[in-house]
């Protein structure tokens, strides 16, 4: 197999991961933090990110899948699978290298059936998706589990909305009622609410990865992820001639253009088109017309020395360009392709 380099890639700050963990570890007060390494570490890589964070001092791990749990196995972490088990998870459940969060009277009936050890358990106080109620609980159904961690899920954090303290109400209302040795509420968002919010452990996800989930904490969390782009041709596109799939952008006068090696296969959306940009050294480089699957193209200055097999910087700080392409900085970071590299600094 021949190692070949890819025209795209990721540049990953590992001391900005760190530092953004740090900083919502200090926010969550008494509380521990943890991460949500789920969607393979946002993108990013789980097995990076994770290690990463447990050598800053991280003990609690969250993913979506047994098969993201079983990724991470050989790191030894402490990691939690927040859809639960179905009948097909069990033998992995059973394995014990994580532990299910169990959302259904289903799956805690089939976890009690099989014998199962230490598990979380998830209640729902309002978003109406995953999770038992506050009524099963006062009904018995968990009794007798051993649960490390009763969670529940904040709806509309990432706004002043009432409906937050509603789910705190609810959820706090549940301290003392089952054997679950610690409580969970916030994710990212949740720790910018009051510390109160916090109780035991927060699972913050999107704000590890450079991601702001709300405005007033937009100056505490620094930038991760930094798409860079090969460039494949330098050309010029004379005035009155058209870049791109359906002509959208025409120059005005004679313009220098750099061809670069990304699209919207790699993550990078149509709805940048017309209104990304990149930079090379202290250049700016505007986007010009469609994005294509594979292609893009940027405006230069003539005198900037851009040629072939160089590389530029794609800028892609989450809440700007969030803002410019109404996509959610969620899908943004997650949606970036598998065909870029992932290099970690």
């Amino acid at each position: 197999m021949i190692d070949i380099p890819a025209p795209c890639r990721l540049r990953l700050d590992g001391a900005a991961l760190v530092a953004n963990w740090q900083t919502l570890n200090r926010m969550s007060g008494r509380a521990a933090c943890g991460a949500a390494v789920k969607a393979d570490g946002y993108g990013l890589g789980a097995t990076g990110v994770a290690t990463r964070l447990a050598t800053a001092g991280c003990r609690d791990f969250f993913v979506a899948t047994w098969a993201e749990a079983q990724a991470l196995a050989a790191l030894g972490l402490s990691v939690s699978v927040l859809h639960g088990v179905r009948a097909e998870d069990m033998p992995a459940a059973l394995a014990g290298f994580a532990r299910p969060v169990l959302n259904t009277p289903a799956q805690i009936a089939r976890w009690r059936e099989a014998g199962g050890g230490m598990c979380d358990v998830m209640v729902d106080t309002g978003m109406n998706r995953l999770g038992i109620s506050a009524d099963d609980i006062a009904a018995g159904l968990i009794d007798g589990l051993a649960i490390d961690t009763l969670m529940s899920h904040l709806a509309c954090a990432d706004k002043d909305s009432p409906m937050n303290e509603m789910q705190r109400t609810r959820f706090a209302a549940l301290t003392g009622r089952t054997a679950a040795r610690r409580m969970s509420l916030a994710n990212s968002a949740g720790i910018g609410l009051r510390e109160d919010y916090a109780f035991d452990l927060t699972r913050p996800g999107l704000a590890l990865y450079g991601g702001v989930p709300r405005d007033d904490m937009a100056g505490a969390i620094r930038q991760v992820v930094f798409p860079e782009a090969q460039v494949l041709q330098r050309r010029t596109v004379r005035a009155g001639e058209s870049v791109g799939y359906n002509a959208t952008w025409v120059a005005t006068e004679d313009t220098e253009v750099a061809i670069v090696n990304l699209g919207y296969a790699d993550g990078y959306r149509r709805a940048f088109s017309g209104i990304g940009s990149a930079s090379f050294g202290h250049w700016r480089l505007p986007l010009l017309g469609r994005v294509s699957m594979d292609l893009l193209a940027f405006a230069m200055e003539a005198e900037a020395e851009l040629h072939a097999d160089h590389w530029i910087s794609i800028d892609y700080y989450l809440p700007t360009v969030a803002a410019a392409t109404s996509i959610s900085q969620y899908e943004l970071i997650t949606g970036l392709g598998q065909r870029c590299q992932r290099l970690w600094c």
